[in-house]
């Protein structure tokens, strides 16, 4: 009896996947819920478990062919027996002399020879000969944008050898596939720009409070929440819910002709992941104390170098926060994540004079920027949310009064 692998549902907003890699072959042994293949999807690696423990008895589509939810991938067969392993070829030495044998040589690979699944199916409906198709696939196999590639071609080139590239490729280069996550990236980012009245609005902020802050209850609060450690980004997620609170527009969304406000806090933090930047979402961020966020921000961070985020964690942001001064940004200009409205850029702590009660000071400051949705959040609405997380970093006990 044969158990189907199915492709499953791939969470909100993620319609299709690439195949990325069989980890079992057909004729191994598996064992229930053991990964079998690598899906790549627009946001991450997702891994398919076997069914029930059995033999792989079927891959219906190959590493690199594009699926979506319910597609066939293979099949688990529960009484299969496992492909014996072969023993490694004993080695004789070469035959040699007038009466040694001639062996007959064997059949020559042909590398590149085939074409992913959609591929195929594509060519069939369109009565394209693979034989003029160039393969940029894996093992040099033939994939659905190949074909596209081809069909839209004037018809004179059909057929044709490709022209030559205008200038001279150098050998020092290296040329590398654009993988599914990065290629969301720039299409989120691109259509952010085109789509979006977008505006940043900048402040500065005096990190003196939230540092003597930390620095006096840092081991305490590690000591008291077994190991979680007290960072800044839990104090600026707390002033950032306090003062979406204050200004809703900041939190909301466009809809068509409408404005969806939302009442709670879904935030997105931007952390840097083994294939690209990527932002889990802390959920109904208003409600948790500042240990619930470190934990929830600590988890991501260590999942994303992982690559095992969950689908589920990097969907239904209302609102986000990048933080570039970890990698030594002074200042910057983020790029809003639609459908949001609002992004916090933190930056580089750094100390700089400045002028505290009529005298100059050395103070650890840092650059805020806050960029918006200039078609739903006025300059008004900008400039005073970010003045509102400057005064809380500034004086934290206004996050603990509510003021």
């Amino acid at each position: 009896m044969s158990a189907d692998i199915k492709v499953p549902t791939l969470g909100e907003s993620v319609a299709s996947a690439t195949i990325a890699r069989w980890i079992k072959k057909v004729g191994e042994a598996v064992a229930a819920d053991e990964p079998i293949v690598e899906l790549e999807t627009d946001k991450v690696t997702v891994e398919v478990n076997a069914p029930e423990a059995g033999v792989i008895s079927e891959i219906a589509a190959e590493e690199g062919a594009e699926v979506v939810p319910g597609d066939l991938l293979g099949r688990v067969d529960a009484n299969g027996a496992a492909a014996p392993k072969k023993e490694p070829a004993e080695v004789s030495a070469p035959k040699t002399g007038v009466n040694a044998q001639q062996e007959a040589p064997g059949p020559v690979a042909r590398p590149g020879v085939g074409a992913l699944p959609a591929a195929a199916k594509m060519m069939a409906e369109k009565n394209v000969n693979p034989a003029d198709v160039s393969g940029t696939a894996k093992d040099g196999r033939i994939s659905k944008g190949d074909v596209l590639a081809f069909v839209n071609k004037p018809a004179a080139a059909q057929g044709a050898p490709a022209a030559k590239a205008p200038r001279t490729a150098d050998v020092r280069e290296e040329r590398v596939k654009m993988t599914r996550l990065r290629k969301t990236i720039a299409n989120r980012l691109k259509e952010a720009q085109n789509t979006a009245a977008m505006l940043t609005t900048f402040n500065e902020v005096d990190m003196s409070a939230v540092m003597g802050l930390r620095a006096s209850y840092r081991d305490t609060f590690e000591k008291k929440h077994k190991g979680i450690r007290l960072g800044f980004n839990g104090f600026f997620v707390k002033a950032v819910c306090a003062a979406l609170a204050e200004f809703p527009a900041v939190n909301a969304e466009i809809d068509g002709d409408e404005i969806v406000y939302k009442n709670f806090v879904n935030m997105g933090i931007a952390v840097g992941g083994a294939n690209g930047l990527v932002v889990p979402v802390i959920r109904d961020a208003e409600t948790k104390s500042i240990a619930e966020i470190e934990a929830e921000i600590s988890g991501f961070a260590k999942r994303a170098k992982e690559g095992t985020l969950k689908l589920e964690e990097l969907s239904g942001g209302s609102f986000s926060i990048t933080n570039g001064g970890v990698y030594g940004s002074l200042m910057s200009t983020p790029i809003i994540n639609p459908p949001q409205s609002g992004i916090l850029g933190m930056h580089k702590i750094q100390e700089r004079p400045v002028v505290v009660d009529g005298k100059i000071e050395i103070r650890p400051m840092m650059y805020l920027a806050l960029s918006y949705d200039h078609r739903i959040v006025d300059g008004r609405e900008a400039v005073s949310f970010l003045v509102r997380v400057k005064e809380s970093i500034e004086d934290p006990r206004r996050l603990l009064l509510a003021i």
